[in-house]
């Protein structure tokens, strides 16, 4: 089902909220006029360019720069020693700070220049500022730094074994963290009673984000206020501006965080790296612009990478197929050093989503963090989610083999019951509200499932292998309340504020701490708060991503723009109804409590004809002539909203396949998403949201993966050799939706920008494992590369006696191998 946009000028305020109006982003970003960071051209900028370590592992036994010095146009070179001189800027731990603490974390140093040990390929090891780009550039290449290369360990399988290189002092056995979640004699007793059991041993690979634009960073700064502003692509302003305070010892409200327009984050762009914390340094140091801009080559060095699992996992059941327990051991790849909410990732946003859309009694994981030699790894779209929801779909169908039950069967006989919610897992989560059959037989519905599994065994019968698969998918988002937050080890509140302005005009602006980077944000704000205030879409301004204009703000990641943002907006919206009552009571003369407010109207209850506009109201309590005693003039109100739980989406994700096995080719045949994001905003965004989610679950499954060599260099380090899907790659979609509102917050809303990332990948791994169950395949490595497939294939048949023609060399192309 595919949904038209509509024309904002054609839905009035009350039916503004749930209409799939265009967005009014897109005419300055299809158009090229919008202005991206790189696009901020301040006089008398000059240009940083970063030295990077070659080598994945090495000690620095010395740096020349001496030869950069000298090149034309360069301004200064900078190694960590000149971060601590006395003529320099100082006073910040020139460290990076961890945001989310664990009991047993080993939080060790992240200078934001190499202190004599580079941990991984691409850590900075010096910095050029030229007044251009290209001298910038040129003088890196000049730049004699002596290495000490030492061995280097990338899979956090091999980094926890006894031999292994230690990459820290103070971590030893290269542990980053120790956690687990659930009951395990609870859960050693489910396997004991088990009549079946199912295991499984997975790799998440790791995968790299590709934002269409790269990082990049402009800070100017005025010795004369002690200002200094810093434009950045970011996810989260506020965040950036009170850890770079600390980084580099610059005053919090003497320092602006600017998004721009950002190209895309995927949760990339809300850590903080010292790439711009440099920036930002310098422009102190030099008392002028400074720019930075990543080239693509450096974002696939350095930007933190997602997912990076290895886990063991086994599934106990009943005769009758009912799920008794589930047992998880994960070692997750935590990279060089920590990023910033990196502890968070594979524990509590992964093992606490362990249970799915399941009724499962018993479940116990235990994490083990580990460093290794590859850029430190944190949130990518889906942040531990994914994980978690790949590895119980795989589970489910292997689980269903096990016992002799159809896959579809199985999950319906497991799930949650409705009458159960909300639902309190075995890992420490309280699912609000939810009914898993509704989207799940929809979906069942458009595929024609029991169809599709005749025409499966008339292809078999030809020589053509057609599979399903299926993905059950659980989110959580708007993560909350701050509290809990806290005690899980939160070092941020995780409210959102928000501040909603009426102009004396009438017209509105509404601010809140959110950053948008494609989301449509301007958009879905800007109908939240037009029908809470009955006036025109066009009236609302909505302004995010200055610390400037907003002075708190938590950000955009995990889902929760309209769930906590929006929520916000909400509250600030009401609180201006609130006081525009008083004004229009005494306006109308009659008592408050008599007033009603609908569709931007106050009026005398049981006499209409009273009544006077909101934008009317605006005017007058801006001239403050005629007032009710004792009220301030002026009409805006701020508000800080908290949520008193996560909210958590859900739906059914099904694709169906057909696989060559002489060639491991795999084409769609087709691709249902049937999603439940309870009360939507804008249905086109939705949509939108669920493509491109999709989009990146898919090459997950069949294309991505972030590949090593044993020295810790990236042999995937561009789009060359680093298969980002095209459009070419991508099935169509078909997309439909059922709605189960969230009672934790006013909107009822339940957050999107994830669920096609989280559903996607075990849908396109099912389907292509039950595409090769004659085989005797049962899964495939992520990515699904042709090679990998045939492979598998080959293995199958060669277990079973057969054998299988090799693939054309072009089958084998386009995956990360």
């Amino acid at each position: 089902m595919s949904i038209d946009s509509l024309d904002p000028s054609e839905v009035s305020a009350a039916d503004i909220l749930g209409s799939a109006i265009e967005r009014r982003e897109d005419p300055a970003l299809v158009t090229g006029t919008a202005e991206y960071t790189d696009d901020i051209q301040l006089a008398n900028t000059a240009h940083m360019a970063v030295v990077r370590s070659q080598y994945g592992n090495a000690r620095i036994e010395g740096v020349d720069t001496s030869a950069a010095e000298e090149m034309s146009g360069v301004v200064g070179v900078y190694t960590n020693d000149d971060l601590w001189r006395e003529d320099t800027p100082g006073g910040g731990s020139f460290d990076l700070p961890v945001g989310w603490l664990l009991p047993s974390l080993n939080a060790v140093s992240h200078p934001i220049l190499v202190d004599g040990h580079a941990r991984y390929q691409g850590d900075a090891v010096a910095v050029v500022v030229a007044e251009t780009r290209h001298q910038a550039r040129d003088a890196v290449r000049e730049i004699a730094v002596d290495y000490d290369r030492l061995d280097a360990v990338t899979d956090p399988g091999d980094a926890l074994d006894d031999d292994a290189p230690q990459l820290h002092e103070d971590a030893t056995g290269n542990v980053a963290f120790d956690w687990e979640i659930g009951d395990e004699e609870k859960t050693a007793a489910a396997f004991e009673d088990a009549a079946h059991t199912a295991s499984i041993d997975l790799v998440n690979q790791l995968v790299i984000p590709n934002a269409m634009e790269p990082r990049a960073a402009v800070a100017t700064y005025d010795p004369g206020t002690d200002e200094l502003d810093v434009f950045m692509t970011s996810q989260n302003p506020h965040l950036h501006r009170l850890l770079m305070s600390g980084v580099i010892g610059h005053p919090e409200h003497k320092l602006r965080v600017k998004a721009p327009e950002v190209g895309g984050g995927f949760g990339s762009k809300i850590h903080h790296y010292g790439d711009e914390a440099l920036v930002a340094w310098c422009s102190k140091l030099l008392e002028r612009p400074v720019k930075w801009t990543a080239t693509r080559s450096e974002t696939y060095l350095t930007d933190a990478p997602g997912r990076g699992h290895e886990t063991e996992a086994e599934l106990a059941m009943d005769e009758d197929g009912t799920v008794l327990g589930l047992r998880v051991d994960t070692k997750a790849n935590l990279g060089a050093y920590l990023s910033t909410f990196a502890p968070a990732v594979p524990t509590y946003l992964y093992g606490t989503l362990l249970s799915g859309q399941y009724d499962i009694p018993a479940i116990h994981a235990h994490v083990t963090g580990a460093f290794t030699n590859v850029p430190p790894v944190d949130a990518y779209r889906g942040a531990g989610r994914p994980e978690a929801s790949f590895l119980v779909e795989r589970l489910m169908d292997l689980g269903a083999k096990e016992v002799g039950m159809d896959p579809a069967e199985f999950r319906r006989h497991n799930f949650v019951p409705t009458e159960k919610f909300p639902y309190e897992t075995q890992v420490a989560v309280v699912y609000d509200s939810g009914d898993y059959e509704k989207p799940f037989d929809r979906a069942l519905d458009l595929v024609d499932y029991e169809d599709f599994r005749e025409r499966q065994r008339e292809a078999r019968e030809e020589g053509r292998y057609l599979g399903i698969g299926l993905s059950c998918y659980i989110e959580a988002c708007g993560l909350a309340p701050s509290e809990l937050a806290g005690q899980l080890g939160a070092q941020a509140g995780l409210w959102e504020s928000s501040l909603v302005r009426f102009h004396p005009s009438g017209t509105v602006t509404a601010f809140c701490g959110t950053s948008g980077h494609g989301q449509g944000h301007e958009t879905t704000y800007a109908q939240i708060v037009a029908n809470e205030l009955g006036i025109d879409y066009d009236d609302v301004e909505v302004v995010e991503g200055d610390t400037d204009e907003i002075p708190q703000g938590m950000g955009t990641y995990g889902s929760r723009s309209a769930a906590v943002g929006g929520s916000s907006l909400v509250m600030s919206a009401r609180k201006v109804v609130d006081k525009a009552t008083e004004i229009a009571a005494h306006q109308l003369e009659a008592d408050p409590d008599d007033v009603e407010f609908e569709a931007g109207e106050f009026h005398v209850a049981g006499a209409p004809d009273r009544s006077v506009g909101i934008q009317a109201v605006a005017q007058q309590a801006y001239l403050a002539h005629d007032l009710p005693d004792g009220l301030e003039p002026g009409l805006e109100a701020t508000s800080f909203y908290d949520p008193d739980n996560f909210v958590f989406p859900f739906g059914t994700h099904v694709a169906v396949v057909e696989v060559d096995p002489e060639s491991g080719e795999v084409e769609f045949e087709r691709y249902v998403a049937v999603d439940d994001v309870g009360n939507q905003i804008n249905p086109k965004i939705v949509e939108g949201q669920i493509h491109g989610g999709v989009a990146q679950g898919v090459g997950q499954a069949l294309y991505e993966g972030a590949e090593y060599d044993d020295n810790g260099t990236l042999l995937t380090g561009s789009m060359q050799d680093y298969a980002v899907p095209k459009a070419e790659h991508v099935p169509e979609m078909e997309t439909d939706s059922t709605v189960t509102p969230s009672p934790v917050n006013p909107l009822g809303v339940k957050g999107v920008g994830e669920a096609g990332t989280i559903a996607a990948p075990q849908a396109v791994v099912n389907a292509v494992a039950d595409a090769l169950d004659p085989f005797g395949v049962d899964g495939v490595e992520m990515p699904m590369t042709a090679e990998r497939v045939w492979r598998a294939v080959e293995e199958g048949a060669a277990a079973d006696g057969g054998e299988v023609a090799p693939p054309d060399d072009d089958a084998t192309q386009g995956g990360a191998e």
